[in-house]
């Protein structure tokens, strides 16, 4: 698993997250890449590991997700 850091200013408030390469070249496997591209890959990265996450969740009944919904 990559970590991803967080980097903190004096009153405790996250203010920038540092990637490591490893994960920037997975996502990023050009050398130059423009702002918008960034954005666009970075969620795509996000949406497709979101869904695979998914996958390995077990489904709720319907039961079961009304009662989470309430909560």
């Amino acid at each position: 698993m990559v970590e991803v850091e967080y980097l903190i200013d004096k009153e405790g408030q996250q203010k920038a997250v540092v990637i490591p390469i490893e994960l920037w070249k997975r996502v990023f496997p050009k050398d130059d890449v423009s702002v918008k591209e960034l954005s666009e890959e970075m969620e795509d990265h996000c949406l497709s590991k979101a869904m695979d996450e998914a996958q390995e969740t077990p489904l709720l009944s319907r039961k079961e997700a009304l009662s989470y919904l309430e909560e």
